[in-house]
């Protein structure tokens, strides 16, 4: 503002010093209505404003000429009125107060006066009185006393911008808050004042304010002034228009408020909103296979990026392997990466072990000390000096700095009270460090996906177990046997870690004969298992004695009725390459497959016959040609049978897929194991396949 009050305009400079010129006009008397009268030595008034007639009810052609103790003084003080008005004249000094006058209408105001002498060219004395409605005076001093106040005291940061955006007043809160004495607000922008503030924004804010004359209430804003330089502040902003009585506008009142505690709150809310949420979505996701490295994965999913920017899962070999271990002081950790996961951060990816590498890492490595202790272990920001304890080796240490690892934490996957291995966590593009609700946060996601980690762990190693057990009942066969070469593939069920009861045969005979068998004994476990390592041992002892397929199954069902109620399908080729033919029987089991060269695959045509182990029913052989050149496809139902198709189209894609004889007898069983069996079947698979060869 300048001195007289007018608001600078844009750009203009404060003025430092005198007035020269014409200024605006204030309101302010305007709204006092201050009435001028002066009076001659005599005490006849000689001069009577309009506000005076207002006043006093009086015109100027009335009052002119009067005595003016007649019609501006109460009767009641008309003795002490004439007194004062002597002492004015006199003495020459001022007087003020206020008393009662009696208006033109015969009623009472009580009026404040301020009087004093004056004096002509002529050296002739004069009274000049100043007079106002004293309750208009009293409620303007009381409004002034209550705005003082409010702006020195209040803990609300007060401040006006004119309307050129520069200070023109600020109250001792607005000066803590900013840290700036108020001497150096004034004349300034708030540019000028606060770089660190959204100045523009602010600015642009004022400006609307002031053309539109509207209120902006509780904008929010966010910065950092000197008065705290290290740390984000919040503060709710209003802003007003000022105008005068006249309604010309002012400048802006600003009111800031220091939202601080409850802008932190808020963050700490919502930060505890999202740690819920992403444990909530960890108990969704995490565990969804019982395979170990799919459940690593899923957790290092994650925990990227809400938690981190690089996440790695990487296990103990001791407890892969199956193992308990313990490491001492002095101890390296032997570890086996299952999983890592970076957001955008290709460097520190590079560092990392790939999945399925085993890396040994010292016992100084901050990894080794997180399993070792079972703490966590938290480096808040990372120095030089913390990188090589961090990194698998010292190129990666190199790229760990040049990815800008500033934050590390590791956190042990505990299980049933034992260590599994640890959650390695780095921050690269997130600028915060780890806190201490991080390693919360981590410690509640380790310790939910380390239950489904060792869940997987066990089922893997039950599995692999199960695995050794079912193919160690099955034969191990040469690729080229008698007149037949033959490729078979087992495959275990996908969801089970329990044995099935399918299996194969290729047994050598007399007379460059081979048998071919492919069973399944119905239902999973060690019952179905035992009951087919019985039923193969059966079958080649009676394969030997050269009898005909259909007595073979007959001699199959009476020794699978003896085996508790177990029940099997089968399919029993015996193949004659000097006949070029093959005879075969089948007990309730799946039509084999026939390729030729010249005509399409088929399905051949044979008696079902009934499964083994039901009893008391016939079996039949029956001959088929199976030329030089030619295949037989035999398969357990796993195969091709599935909930959602019928078992005719499935049989078709089968045949489908044998359109190539000269394919290569391994292409063809990966070929139908790939694109047959299907990932989510509970039932294993077993696969053989023959191509007849002319004998020499």
């Amino acid at each position: 503002m300048t001195a007289a009050g007018a608001p600078l305009a844009e750009g203009e400079e404060p003025v430092r010093g005198p007035v020269r010129g014409p200024v605006r006009a204030s309101g302010l008397l305007d709204v006092l209505g201050v009435a001028s009268v002066v009076l001659d030595a005599q005490g006849r008034i000689v001069l009577w404003s309009p506000q005076a007639e207002e006043l006093f009810g009086y015109t100027a052609r009335e009052a002119l000429g009067e005595f003016a103790a007649r019609i501006m003084v109460h009767e009641q003080y008309l003795d002490l009125v004439v007194k004062l008005f002597a002492d004015v004249l006199t003495t020459g000094e001022g007087w003020a107060g206020a008393f009662p006058i009696r208006r033109k209408d015969g009623t009472t105001r009580l009026v404040e006066f301020r009087n004093m002498r004056l004096l002509d060219d002529h050296g002739d004395i004069y009274a000049l009185g100043l007079a106002a409605d004293q309750s208009t005076v009293q409620r303007l001093e009381r409004d002034v006393a209550l705005s003082t106040r409010i702006v020195s005291q209040s803990p609300i940061g007060l401040a006006v911008l004119d309307t050129g955006l520069r200070f023109v007043s600020v109250n001792p809160a607005m000066e803590r808050i900013d840290g700036i004495p108020a001497a150096e607000h004034l004349g300034r922008t708030v540019h000028e004042v606060l770089p660190q503030w959204d100045a523009d924004a602010l600015e642009d804010a004022v400006r609307g304010v002031l053309e539109t004359g509207l209120p902006l209430v509780d904008l929010s804003s966010v910065g950092r002034t000197p008065a705290d330089p290290d740390e984000d502040h919040a503060w709710s902003l209003s802003l007003y228009r000022l105008e005068d009585a006249l309604g010309r506008v002012l400048g802006v009142a600003a009111s800031v408020v220091d939202t601080t505690v409850q802008y932190r709150a808020g963050i700490e809310t919502e930060a505890a909103r999202r740690r819920l949420a992403l444990i909530a979505d960890a108990s969704a996701r995490i565990g969804t296979t019982l395979d170990l490295d799919r459940t690593a994965l899923e957790l290092a999913d994650v925990a990227v990026p809400e938690l981190a920017d690089v996440a790695a899962v990487d296990l103990l070999e001791a407890v892969v392997s199956g193992r308990r271990t313990s490491l001492g002081p002095a101890e390296a950790a032997v570890i086996r990466a299952l999983a890592v996961k970076a957001d955008d951060a290709p460097d520190a990816l590079a560092a990392a072990d790939p999945p399925g590498r085993i890396a040994r890492y010292g016992p100084d490595r901050l990894v080794t000390e997180c399993v070792r202790s079972a703490q966590p272990v938290l480096v808040e920001q990372v120095k030089d000096e913390d990188l090589p304890r961090i990194a698998r080796s010292p190129e990666a240490a190199v790229l760990l700095d040049r990815a800008g690892v500033h934050s590390y934490l590791a956190v042990p996957l505990i299980a049933r009270g034992e260590v599994l291995g640890a959650l390695d966590l780095k921050r690269t593009r997130n600028p915060l460090p780890f806190s201490a609700d991080d390693v919360l946060l981590a410690r509640e996601l380790a310790a939910r996906a380390a239950v489904q980690i060792d869940n997987a762990r066990w089922y893997q190693n039950a599995r692999d177990t199960a695995l050794t057990l079912q193919r160690s009942l099955l034969p191990s066969h040469p690729s080229v046997t008698g007149g037949l070469e033959v490729a078979s593939r087992y495959q275990p069920a996908g969801a089970t870690i329990e044995v099935g009861g399918d299996w194969f045969d290729v047994i050598p005979l007399e007379d460059e004969k081979t048998a071919l068998v492919v069973g399944d004994v119905m239902g999973s476990g060690i019952d179905a298992a035992a009951a087919m390592g019985r039923l193969r041992t059966a079958t080649n002892t009676l394969a030997v004695l050269d009898l005909d397929p259909a007595r073979v199954l007959e001699h199959l069902d009476r020794i699978t009725d003896q085996l508790d109620q177990a029940i099997a399908t089968c399919l029993y080729v015996v193949h004659d390459p000097r006949r070029r033919q093959c005879r075969i029987a089948n007990a309730g089991h799946l039509p084999a497959a026939r390729v030729r060269l010249g005509r399409p695959p088929e399905l051949l045509d044979l008696p079902t016959g009934a499964p083994l182990g039901v009893g008391g029913v016939e079996f039949s052989t029956t001959t088929v040609d199976l030329e030089p050149g030619d295949q037989l496809i035999l398969y357990t139902d796993g195969l091709v049978e599935t909930r959602h198709q019928p078992l005719d189209e499935r049989l078709a894609e089968l045949l489908a897929l044998l359109d190539d004889p000269a394919r290569a007898l391994e292409e063809v069983c990966d070929l139908l194991l790939r694109t047959l069996h299907q990932p989510d079947n509970h039932d294993d698979v077993a696969l053989l396949i023959a191509r007849a060869q002319a004998l020499d």
